[in-house]
């Protein structure tokens, strides 16, 4: 099939390929919280330490932002389809070894895999869609579908996770993935045709390797400060500090080798010819601006799933399906917004006013879940803060996720596409690290403080103001978002795409 027959094909059938791609970005995203509500149900099954718990999680992350530029490369040079079936593939596999585990080990190392796989169909799908949707109109609704299911996807995962948990077993949190990944996996088969960029370099294992070790080192880094958090609480050794969690020589190192293995991978993506990650990708301002605030969006949204989910289970009593229905008002709002945001303002207004509004609105939800108490209650005290922050992710995400990928090369398009989740996966990594350890810092300090005046109703309201302690950072940080927004990204409406950003597909 020549590359115009191959475009003319995907455009004809573009609107159901949406579906089927949104379909494999609904399964990545789930991923990260569909077992979070299930958590207590896996510990006491598997028998492993409250220390250790963090690591279903952030395995699935570390292995996802680590290896995404790698996975966004292969989509460019072995083929979007191809690299979308084997990443399907071996997610599903990595999903039905997790759900079958036999002990803490075991899970996490399919939790991994699952993040391997899942860092390889992303950027494909992604990809996909962006060489897909040229039409300025059908590009923008594609995409806010697209931004809605990746800003709602995890409240998704909570809900699902939640009824799966207490109506089947912790095991179909993964095992759900296996029905997700066959149905996309046929839509695959059927509607898309190989389809690469022009470009037939290679992988560059070096740059690759650079990357890698550089994004885990960051993450490996943050998240043992919260562990070394956890860890001193749990055993009474001492009360916990930001100060002590981030100065400690396991957490310090990682991290500066880290930050110094991503600049050398910087510096040698200048004097490459064809760099794995072409810095006109993220040094032009509206895609760079857009990166960012997915990347600070990301770190601050960490707040709402985690500290709420807690929140509502062991301080309102609610069970996990209470729990995951509790937050099903934020999908719906985020979903709504998304779509009219990408297909009415955007076009008219631009990326900045609708970005940076919407950083402050979700400061202004932040702000809000900074009241919750121990004698809260979910209509006066959860509600609000869920639909106000979800108005102001709709107005990032969806914009976002479209201009990302925004007159990118085509022959850049899978590594464009995989910079869109790197910012995302790294920071809620970083936010998993960061405000986890300031909510148990705080709580510590303040039952050690009482000290012997501890009562079960006062370390009841530690846990509360750590939980409110972590939201106030979390409106910093989107306010920082919203400063980031006006500053980087430039005035005015997008302008028409060039003709010369016509996907070029090789048969």
């Amino acid at each position: 099939m020549t590359p115009h027959q191959a475009h003319e094909h995907h455009h004809a059938r573009r609107w159901a390929i949406l579906a089927f791609l949104g379909l494999a970005q609904l399964m990545v995203v789930l991923d990260a919280t569909v077992v979070n509500i299930a958590m207590p149900t896996i510990q006491h099954a598997l028998n492993f330490s409250n220390a250790d718990r963090q690591w279903i999680i952030t395995a699935y992350s570390l292995a996802f932002g680590s290896l995404l530029f790698l996975g966004g490369r292969l989509s460019d040079v072995l083929g979007r389809k191809a690299t979308l079936i084997v990443g399907l593939i071996g997610f599903a596999v990595a999903s039905a070894i997790g759900g079958a585990s036999t002990s803490f080990t075991m899970l996490i190392i399919a939790r991994a895999i699952q993040g391997a796989f899942g860092a390889v169909l992303a950027p494909a799908a992604l990809a996909m869609l962006s060489t897909i949707f040229t039409d300025a109109k059908e590009r923008a609704t594609a995409f806010s579908v697209y931004g809605a299911i990746a800003s709602s996807g995890a409240a998704l995962g909570l809900l699902l996770g939640g009824f799966l948990t207490q109506y089947a077993s912790w095991r179909w949190t993964l095992f759900v993935n296996l029905i997700f990944a066959a149905v996309t996996l046929t839509g695959t088969l059927v509607l898309l045709v190989h389809s690469r960029s022009e470009h037939h370099g290679s992988l560059d294992l070096t740059s690759t390797l650079l990357v890698s070790a550089g994004l885990f080192g960051i993450v490996y880094g943050l998240s043992d400060a919260a562990n070394r958090t956890v860890n001193a609480f749990a055993n009474h050794t001492a009360v916990p500090t930001l100060a002590a969690a981030f100065t400690s020589a396991t957490t310090l190192l990682p991290l500066l080798a880290g930050v110094a293995l991503v600049g050398v991978f910087v510096a040698r993506q200048r004097r490459m010819a064809h760099p794995m990650l072409p810095l006109s990708v993220v040094t032009d301002r509206t895609r760079g601006g857009a990166f960012l605030s997915i990347f600070l969006s990301a770190i601050g949204m960490f707040a709402v799933f985690l500290f709420l989910t807690y929140y509502l289970q062991e301080t309102l009593g609610f069970s996990p399906v209470a729990a995951g229905v509790a937050f099903l008002p934020m999908p719906a709002v985020i979903a709504v917004v998304a779509i009219v945001t990408s297909t009415r303002l955007l076009p008219k207004v631009g990326p900045r006013p609708l970005m940076s509004l919407g950083m402050v609105i979700s400061a202004a939800g932040m702000f809000y879940f900074t009241h919750l108490s121990t004698q809260g209650h979910y209509v006066s005290h959860v509600l609000p803060g869920l639909v106000i922050t979800a108005l102001g992710m709709g107005l990032i995400f969806a914009p976002a996720m479209n201009v990302a990928t925004y007159r990118v090369n085509p022959n850049d398009a899978g590594v464009a596409s995989a910079t869109v989740n790197v910012a995302q996966q790294i920071g809620g990594s970083i936010g998993t690290a960061l405000l986890n350890t300031v909510a148990v810092s705080t709580t510590a300090t303040a039952i050690a403080t009482a000290g012997r005046a501890a009562t079960p109703a006062l370390a009841a309201h530690a846990l509360v103001h750590g939980y409110t302690t972590a939201f106030w950072w979390a409106m910093a940080i989107f306010l920082l978002g919203g400063v980031v927004a006006i500053t980087v990204l430039p005035k005015g409406r997008l302008a028409p795409q060039a003709s010369s950003a016509e996907p070029a597909l090789v048969a």
